[in-house]
């Protein structure tokens, strides 16, 4: 069993990354699994123990700005930094950790930002990837204009990506009382009242103003579990973690020249129900992963690791002991 307060460190290049492993290493490549956002390695704790006694070697780090491993170590705190967070930097460092571990080639998967830092491994670390796993994030081609203009026109400067964009503001209101503002994302979606006021544009920041009672949809993490995550983002904040969002315009110049081409066995899992990256965001996935095998999760919102983790490790396990046999 895990001890989740207690990781294993690598000294990476600017960053002492926080991680935790299971399983045995063996013929078939090691699955390394990235987290989103506002999540850390432990919203994995209930996929790695059934991947690693099927046989897979797993590691599961806090990423950069997150959890154990927390910022860069030469983060001096502000604007000034936000580039350290870039793509870049993501994809160099799940490169320098399984470089660091003596592994070859990983299989990564990716949920929510994590997933969107897995897509474009191919792009900027092609010879570490054995395999793609999208959970919830689809791969999304390059935009024809830059992210954060296309979100403001679509959803308003209220919505959270485009307010995230105001350096201080976000990291500031989100940690003056961090367990609450987890409950605001740690809902089941409720896809069956129709959304309405801040709900409708995604302003969490707005809602974070409304009573708790007046938020849509359930809580879906135990007292136990809500504590864990709310003790990691007071041990670094949240600025760390929405530099990630800071760096959509950055991420975007600099990935003009990428093919947009994936030829790597990949898989896609969708969630029913996820209002953030519905399933129709993935139907034009195979016209650029060439190598794709799709599937759904019914009756799942956007935190499949919590909401589902026996159908999602089904899929899981499935998938790779068939492409990695």
């Amino acid at each position: 069993m895990l001890n989740w307060a207690e990781p294993k460190y690598i000294d990476l290049p600017d960053l002492r990354m926080a991680y935790w492993e299971a399983g045995e290493r063996s013929h078939r490549p090691s699955i390394i699994l990235c987290h989103g956002f506002p999540e850390i390695a432990y919203s994995w704790r209930q996929i790695i123990p059934q991947l690693a006694q099927s046989g897979f070697h797993v590691i599961a780090p806090d990423q950069r700005g997150y959890g154990y491993t927390g910022n860069p170590l030469s983060d001096r705190g502000g604007p000034e930094d936000v580039a350290l967070y870039d793509m870049a930097h993501l994809c160099g460092d799940l490169d320098s950790l399984v470089s660091a571990l003596n592994i070859d080639k990983a299989v990564f998967v990716g949920h929510d930002w994590g997933g969107i830092v897995t897509w474009q491994l191919p792009f900027l670390r092609p010879n570490r990837v054995a395999g793609l796993i999208g959970v919830n994030t689809p791969f999304i081609p390059r935009l024809t204009m830059d992210p954060i203009k296309a979100f403001r026109e679509a959803l308003g400067d209220d919505m959270y990506i485009v307010a995230f964009q105001d350096y201080g503001l976000a990291e500031t209101k989100l940690g003056k009382d961090v367990a609450r503002s987890l409950r605001v994302f740690y809902r089941k979606s409720d896809l069956v009242s129709p959304r309405e006021g801040p709900w409708v544009n995604f302003a969490l920041l707005k809602i974070l103003d409304l009573d708790e009672s007046t938020w849509s949809g359930n809580p879906i993490l135990s007292d136990n579990d809500l504590e864990i995550y709310a003790n990691a983002f007071k041990r670094n904040g949240f600025r760390g973690p929405i530099n990630w969002y800071r760096n959509f315009t950055r991420n975007w110049e600099n990935s003009a020249d990428f093919s947009q081409s994936i030829d790597i066995p990949s898989l896609m899992i969708c969630a029913e129900n996820d209002p953030f990256l519905p399933p129709s965001m993935a139907q034009p996935m195979s016209k650029y992963v060439h190598d794709l095998e799709t599937h759904l999760i019914s009756d799942c919102g956007h935190w499949t690791q919590n909401e589902k983790p026996a159908e999602l490790t089904h899929l899981l396990i499935d998938w790779l002991s068939r492409r990695f046999v």
